[in-house]
């Protein structure tokens, strides 16, 4: 689990992802071809780049992957391209491709993509120990030979970009976990190190809570105890082996350029598709039956839990308690316009801006009004984990029964479920499944759309 602090992959990796597919496609200069056949190379390109990136893991390069496997991972990454370039050439036989060429097209690229990938790996490396930027404050729960250890890899590897905050003697009982996790908050703590040899299974269970609550990153250092999660990652920082609470798919850069990929192309196919036309005729409608502007906006919060103006078609009479309260069935203050806005999810459309602007995404856990997210993550368990991914305009629990208002505390608990199911089995295939059921249940009617 992360809360993305101090981070700069977001930008930084599909930054990388652009230019080594510049170098790819600009470097085909070297290479004799028909006009007509270009294309074709260009496509074979890209389409088998992506492909050996994500099987390779090519772009999962983190501040405590050593230099060694950086080289490991473009040696191989140079292996299974060649080979790929020379099944193109042994397609190709009919078409006059010099191997030389072949061989100076390669040996480009990859003297190009290697200059590049390390050189930027240095780069962030002088960044994080001249300038003292993109740093992650840690603290270390426990004192013996292991915790030790990875204390001076912390105060010994500056360049690794992890600022050591403090160790806690848990032998000593001179601090209560209560005390622990005020410090955290109080300092900005953004990852907490245990090691599991000196704490109580009651006592990992708290900090578990604590930190999905408070959307902070635990890890562990194992010893012979055992530890039941569905999602562990298991590192080196140096000698020291780490565990990792929950190993998200969003955590790769990959995952999350190929999300917001989709969602910028959905968001600009709606965007000029349907609202371009679209917009004009609702206004007139929901202006024609009631006064006020036709575009409602609210402050929810999103990603880290971060608050944005979320936008909707105003589908309610001007009141008061439009910030406040969420609408229940038959509720007076929905118009007869808004009410078919409603049922149809045809009030949500405007939120394909917010998708473009990257506040919101196509699919994931539907946002709050920061009241009721506020209510609600001191009530229901886990609750915040929903907030490590952006929100979205459909999600997993509404197609699965859990749209609209939350009539129980149960409701929520069931949402929140579905939210961190769908946070922790992400896929593109999933999101499309996603899309298509909502579409589907959209058309036909909701219960729970009102």
């Amino acid at each position: 689990m992360a809360s993305g602090a101090g981070r700069y992959s977001y930008l930084l990796r599909p930054l990388l992802v652009c230019i080594d597919v510049i170098i790819l496609l600009a470097a085909t200069i070297m290479i004799t071809l028909p006009a007509h056949i270009r294309p074709v190379l260009y496509i074979y390109i890209l389409a088998s780049w992506f492909i050996i990136t994500v099987g390779n893991a090519f772009y999962e390069v983190f501040r405590f992957t050593t230099l060694l496997k950086l080289i490991y991972l473009l040696l191989r990454q140079l292996i299974l391209y060649t080979l790929v370039i020379f099944a193109f050439y042994g397609f190709m036989k009919n078409v006059n491709i010099q191997l030389s060429e072949i061989v100076e097209y390669i040996s480009c690229c990859f003297i190009s993509i290697a200059f590049v990938k390390i050189g930027v790996f240095n780069l962030l490396k002088k960044y994080r120990t001249l300038l003292g930027q993109n740093k992650r404050r840690v603290i270390i729960l426990g004192k013996n030979p292991k915790t030790q250890h990875l204390m001076d890899f912390f105060q010994n590897n500056p360049a690794y970009g992890y600022e050591f905050v403090h160790m806690y003697d848990l032998k000593k009982k001179d601090k209560t976990l209560d005390d622990i996790k005020d410090f955290v908050l109080q300092n900005k703590v953004d990852e907490i190190y245990c090691s599991i040899a000196e704490l109580k299974n009651e006592e990992l269970s708290t900090l578990v809570n604590f930190a999905e609550n408070n959307l902070k990153t635990l890890k562990f250092l194992p010893d012979n105890k055992e530890i039941f999660t569905k999602k562990i990652d298991y590192q080196y920082y140096g000698i020291t082996p780490i565990i990792s609470l929950r190993s998200l798919p969003m955590d790769k850069s990959v995952n999350r350029f190929l999300k917001r990929l989709l969602d910028i192309v959905m968001a600009i196919a709606v965007i000029l598709c349907v609202l371009s036309w679209l917009v004009p005729i609702i206004a007139i409608f929901i202006v024609l039956e009631s006064k006020g502007p036709v575009f409602f906006k609210q402050k929810r919060n999103g990603l880290d839990g971060k608050e944005f103006y979320c936008f909707k078609f105003r589908s309610m009479h001007l009141n008061e308690r439009a910030h406040s309260k969420l609408v229940s069935k038959n509720d007076k203050r929905i118009t007869n316009v808004g009410r078919f806005l409603r049922k149809t999810s045809i009030d949500e459309l405007p939120q394909f801006v917010n998708v473009l602007l990257g506040e919101m995404s196509v699919v994931g856990p539907r946002p709050h009004m920061v009241s009721i997210t506020h209510l609600y993550a001191a009530k229901v368990d886990k609750f915040m984990v929903r907030h490590l991914v952006k929100p979205g305009i459909t999600g997993l629990a509404q197609i699965s029964g859990y749209r609209g208002e939350m009539e129980t505390e149960n409701d929520v608990k069931n949402r929140v479920r579905f939210d961190i199911f769908y946070i922790e089995n992400w896929s593109v295939l999933m999101d499309v499944r996603i899309i298509a059921k909502t579409i589907v249940q959209a058309l036909s009617g909701d219960a729970k759309a009102y």
